[in-house]
Formats: C-alpha cells, structure tokens, sequence
C-alpha cells in the first residue's frame, strides 16, 4: 500500500527487501526494535511504522484533496 500510495503521489522512494538483505534488516531492527514492515524513514529523521497514510500525508507535505 506505501509504494503504490508513493507512486501516486509522485514520491520517490527506494524499496528495501529485508527478507533477503541481511544488513538492511539489522538496520531496521536498530532504528525500530522490531521487526514489522514497512519502515519508512523520512529524511533520514522521521521514521513511520506501517502504512499511516494521514502521518504520512503530513510528513511528505502531500496536498489533501
């Protein structure tokens, strides 16, 4: 639902695959303790945890129409 909601919206992105690559999978157990997807990070500072559409929205400065 992220990755369809970003390409909507325009929002380029780079999707991970934390199944198979072991290094991007430690980093998010680091930045969340947990092992749940999607972790989005924003900015490099603003992380969400799952799809939150409406933290997203305002986050990314997405106009609510």
């Amino acid at each position: 639902m992220a990755k369809e909601y970003f390409s909507a919206h325009n929002v380029p992105f780079t999707d991970y695959n934390v199944g198979i690559d072991t290094a991007k999978r430690t980093e998010m157990i680091e930045i969340t303790g947990q092992m749940g997807v999607p972790v989005i990070v924003i900015d490099k500072k603003e992380v969400v945890i799952g799809f939150d559409q409406k933290a997203l929205t305002k986050l990314l400065e997405i106009p609510v129409s």
